[in-house]
């Protein structure tokens, strides 16, 4: 176990439906970290941008995209997570993928597809929450719309650490601000989201406002424009917080169906 997890958010244009382009501008910049951080987190989709247009672009458990990340979390000895196509089954899936430097891959599939642009009618809805064990950290990985249903995200687990990847566009972008810090004040986490920035096959502008909030909902690191952020997460500046305040001690409990 560490006291500290160190992050790196990934702020960055998406080139559109090109995932070569995208793991070779990813690397790049990945490569310049010289191992500082314990996880890198990338956008949703990071291989194509935000597209319905899945069945080209789709890889397996086992594909380019996957190995690509095995082999860069090896080199780097970091962990590396963001979405992307899966095809599994003759379904496709928004998938996230928590890929760790000796190779162990964990992944979850978005659960509230999003209707407004159709992704509910092209991706399956994933059925489970995951929290993942790493390096003496809990963390619970969701996907972009998923922040705007607080039950899902719901901390009953004791998780340390809530992140979202995404492609949220540049008009809701102050539901995106305010909802992230919201999550972090209410599950009395740390809380981190990532978004590109840039213009999608779509005409969809993006704006970023990627960040970082401790349990109190107070700003720990924002990026600006295209850049790499790095912050670390302190396990007991948490815990003292956590004792103090025992506001996860009185939530309401109920079912989710």
């Amino acid at each position: 176990m560490q006291n500290h997890l160190t992050i790196t958010l990934v702020q960055t244009h998406l080139l559109w439906e090109n995932p070569q382009a995208n793991r070779t501008a990813f690397q790049s910049k990945i490569e310049k970290l010289q191992n500082t951080a314990d996880l890198i987190i990338l956008p949703e989709m990071f291989t194509t941008g935000f597209t319905m247009n899945a069945a080209p672009f789709a890889e397996t458990m086992d594909g380019e995209t996957i190995r690509w990340m095995k082999t860069l979390a090896q080199k780097m000895n970091t962990a590396i997570t963001g979405s992307i196509i899966i095809k599994h089954e003759d379904r496709y899936f928004n998938r996230l993928l928590f890929v760790e430097p000796n190779g162990a891959v964990s992944h979850y599939d978005k659960r509230h597809t999003f209707t407004l642009a159709g992704e509910d009618k092209v991706y399956e809805k994933g059925l489970q929450k995951i929290i993942i064990d790493y390096r003496g950290w809990k963390i619970c990985p969701q996907i972009c719309y998923d922040l705007r249903f607080p039950v899902w995200s719901r901390n009953t687990e004791g998780y340390d650490f809530l992140y979202y990847v995404a492609n949220w566009p540049k008009p809701r972008i102050n539901a995106w601000d305010t909802l992230l810090q919201a999550r972090a004040i209410e599950n009395m986490c740390y809380c981190a989201g990532v978004n590109r920035i840039g213009i999608d096959g779509y005409g969809h502008e993006y704006t970023g406002n990627s960040a970082a909030y401790n349990m109190l909902g107070t700003p720990i690191a924002t990026a600006k424009n295209e850049e790499l952020v790095t912050v670390a997460l302190d396990k007991e500046h948490l815990k003292a917080y956590r004792q103090k305040l025992r506001f996860l001690d009185d939530m309401d409990r109920f079912t989710l169906k």
